[in-house]
Formats: C-alpha cells, sequence, structure tokens
C-alpha cells in the first residue's frame, strides 16, 4: 500500500527512466520523472510525499548536490541514491546527507522495492511525527492564557506552591488550572506533559 506516496525519479538517461517508471508501476507505484535536477528544482511542491530516486551523474547540477539542496531547504522526502560509477566517497557523503540507500547500476530489482519500501516507511513516520506535533500546538492553542502560565510553570518543574506564588492565586486554584489544563492536552501524566511540550 503506497498512501498516495509517490516514487520521484531524478536520471538523465531516458531508458534508465523508463525501465525504473515500468518496473515500478507494474508494483503498483505512483511515479515522477525528471530528466535533470534543475527541471525537478523548477518543479518541486513542499507538499510532495513519497521518495527520490536519484542518479549522481547527470548533466548541471549532480545528484548528491540536489541531494544537500533539498536537505538545506528543509525538504522531508527520504532519498535513495543510484549509480553507474560508486565509489566510497559518494557513498559516505550520500548517506552523510541521510540517503535511505546507495545502489550501483544495474540495478537489482529486490534491493531497489526494500530501498523504497524503507524510505516509505521513514516519509511515513516523518508525517507522523508532523501530524502529533500540529495536534499538540492545536490543544495548546486552545488553553486559557492562565492555563498557560500554569503548564510552563509545571513543565519548568515549579511545584504547586511555588507557581501559587508566582502567580499571586492559591494552591487548590492552581490545582484546578492543572488538572483542566492537563485534561484538555489528553495528558495523565507530568511526564507526558513534559513530553507534548517539547513536541
Amino acid at each position: 500500500m503506497t498512501d498516495n506516496l509517490t516514487v520521484f525519479i531524478v536520471d538523465d538517461d531516458p531508458s534508465v527512466r523508463d525501465a525504473l517508471g515500468l518496473l515500478l508501476g507494474i508494483h503498483d507505484y505512483r511515479v515522477a520523472m525528471f530528466a535533470d535536477a534543475d527541471s525537478y528544482l523548477r518543479a518541486f511542491k513542499p507538499h510532495w510525499r513519497g521518495c527520490l530516486l536519484l542518479d549522481i551523474r547527470m548533466p548541471g547540477m549532480d545528484g548528491l548536490t540536489l541531494q544537500r539542496t533539498l536537505l538545506d531547504q528543509g525538504a522531508s522526502l527520504p532519498v535513495v541514491i543510484m549509480t553507474g560509477h560508486g565509489d566510497v566517497d559518494s557513498a559516505r557523503a550520500a548517506f552523510r546527507a541521510q540517503a535511505v540507500d546507495f545502489l550501483e547500476k544495474p540495478i537489482d530489482e529486490g534491493r531497489l522495492l526494500a530501498a523504497i519500501s524503507e524510505a516509505f516507511s521513514r516519509q511515513r513516520e516523518t508525517l507522523d511525527a508532523a501530524a502529533s506535533r500540529d495536534q499538540a500546538r492545536r490543544r495548546i492553542d486552545g488553553l486559557t492564557q492562565r492555563e498557560r502560565e500554569v503548564m510552563e510553570r509545571v513543565v519548568a518543574g515549579r511545584h504547586n506552591r511555588e507557581i501559587a506564588a508566582e502567580l499571586a492565586i492559591s494552591p487548590r486554584t492552581v490545582e484546578v488550572h492543572k488538572a483542566r489544563m492537563m485534561d484538555k492536552l489528553g495528558v495523565a501524566s507530568v511526564a507526558e506533559l513534559v513530553r507534548l511540550s517539547l513536541g
């Protein structure tokens, strides 16, 4: 199941693009193809989801430079590198820039499919984490000003009496705000609250 994720292929060799597109299509992957790094960058949209299957040696910007450029821009698409001229330095550079795998041509079908599966798994984890952060932000935004003040102090490790003194309210009132705040945020312990606040 590909969850509407797409394999974006960037390779200057039309025969390689066609062969990969055919192979991945047989396995029900959605595919988008680009002949070089510049055309990919011109078309790129931040909301794209899936993975990038990227050749190293291309005219103009090479694949490793494109990989670093996307990483610097905060793009979250996992990258699988492929090359007809593999060497240790290139592999090291690719993995330092968080490549999922480094495949040498001719591409082994099993390794390719495994790499794409791993890349999609990483993409889902990234998307799930982002969704959790968004949900946490929305919950925190739903707190009253006083609940937020109490939350900040609880997360900072203050006790109810300290919070009461700082906010010029009674410890009992702090307890009420704290209970409401934790209920709104859906957390049952201070540890959960801290983890959510760090989201």
